[in-house]
């Protein structure tokens, strides 16, 4: 039988799929190893430390997610299936929401930040189209969406035996009427 080549994207993979199935806290070389079938000694030739294999992993995750939001989007309700993608990416996939949510994000020092690192810029003028609202109407809604999907998709993602889906869909779209209804109490 030919010797196994291992490669740092064999690697990168298995822990990827370590993380999605077990969560980040079980990406540790030896359970790498186990998963591809190895010494843990081409892991460590692989991965300058375990950091950079978790930031790998965080990276493959973000390319998962947003692969999974661009696979499942409502063309005709972008805001709303978007935010109710990331529930379904919460019950479906914890352990990923979880990896993407609570990673370290550098340079945040500010809502607005925080707003401009995770949302693509056109989306705000998506809404406004969509709802007749102004831009910065837009982003408020689009600002306070995010925060409260983040907030509720957390909890949705480590409760046991879990909260309904339904249930957390009618509270995410009582947030989304509050939230408009604010907008457009702010119309100058």
């Amino acid at each position: 039988m030919p010797k196994q080549r291992i490669t740092k994207e064999t690697v990168v993979n298995a822990a990827f799929e370590i993380a999605r199935n077990s969560g980040m806290e079980q990406v540790m070389v030896k359970n790498i190893a186990d998963k591809i079938g190895c010494s843990v000694q081409p892991i460590y030739s692989y991965c300058k430390n375990m950091d950079s294999l978790r930031q790998d992993v965080v990276e493959q995750t973000n390319r998962f997610i947003q692969e999974y939001v661009a696979a499942h989007i409502d063309k005709d309700d972008l805001f709303r299936s978007t935010g109710r993608l990331y529930i379904r990416l919460a019950q479906e996939e914890s352990h990923l929401f979880r990896i993407f949510i609570l990673h370290q994000r550098k340079g945040i020092s500010s809502l607005n930040d925080l707003y401009q690192s995770e949302t693509n810029p056109h989306v705000a003028e998506v809404i406004a189209s969509d709802l007749h609202i102004s831009v910065a109407q837009a982003k408020q809604l689009h600002l306070n969406m995010l925060i409260y999907t983040i907030g509720i998709g957390t909890i949705f993602s480590v409760t046991t035996p879990g909260i309904s889906a339904d249930e957390i869909y009618i509270q995410q779209e009582a947030a989304y009427e509050a939230f408009l209804k604010q907008a457009l109490g702010h119309e100058e």
